[in-house]
């Protein structure tokens, strides 16, 4: 079990939703705020990429103050404005490197098994993520990895189901930012599209093992932990 040591401090975390190409929902992504500046969790895709800017500057959020970008996993609505907005802040980019190729090449598929063939063929049309989207981020993060020298009492959790590289973020008071391990669109729920459901279902047992206070979700509104356990 990872432990985060705890705090009286809770760092100020806005929700940025951003809407997915073709009207197929939204995502979010998360700017916490600490006393040393900024971390910024996903980036949605490159058709909001003028929104994302928006909301960033909305929150005083600028190149001197931004401390890092973590990425949860390497899909195009998480990781569309990355490669942008490291250029324009002068940020560094964090991710598991387990789905580097998915942002490298584009290829959603990078680090996933076999997948239905006719989604695979229109998956690159529905994602839009040209070459000036593609990049390597700049620093690895794995299961256990400390987040404090960003200002941020955090610790990355491994969470493999989505992709093998799907990562979460757990902070010291209990907050965890899960990426597309679980949504709640509906309801609380594991996230509708798993490459690999037994991986899944034990990342969920490691969630469910942590003392967690609020998921923030990829897709839909932040809920309470035990929410989810009572479904």
């Amino acid at each position: 079990m990872i432990a985060v040591q705890g705090t009286n401090m809770r760092p100020e975390i806005r929700t940025i939703t951003l809407a997915l190409p073709y009207h197929l929902g939204s995502v979010n992504c998360y700017l916490i705020k600490t006393d040393a500046g900024y971390i910024l969790i996903d980036t949605g895709s490159s058709n909001q990429r003028a929104e994302i800017e928006k909301e960033l500057q909305n929150a005083g959020c600028r190149p001197d103050n931004l401390k890092l970008i973590v990425l949860t996993h390497g899909d195009f609505d998480h990781t569309g404005n990355a490669a942008y907005l490291r250029r324009k802040f002068g940020v560094k980019l964090a991710m598991h490197p387990n789905d580097f190729g998915m942002i490298e090449r584009g290829d959603m598929f990078a680090s996933r098994g076999k997948s239905n063939p006719i989604f695979k063929a229109i998956a690159p049309l529905l994602a839009k993520f040209g070459r000036s989207e593609r990049c390597t981020p700049d620093e690895k993060i794995v299961d256990g990895t400390d987040l404090c020298e960003y200002g941020l009492e955090a610790k990355v959790l491994s969470i493999p189901g989505h992709s093998t590289g799907s990562i979460a973020i757990l902070t010291a008071n209990g907050d965890l930012f899960v990426g597309d391990l679980l949504e709640n669109i509906k309801r609380p729920a594991l996230s509708s599209i798993m490459d690999d459901p037994a991986a899944a279902q034990a990342s969920v047992a490691k969630v469910k093992s942590l003392r967690i206070h609020i998921v923030y979700p990829g897709h839909g509104t932040p809920f309470p932990m035990d929410q989810y356990e009572a479904h």
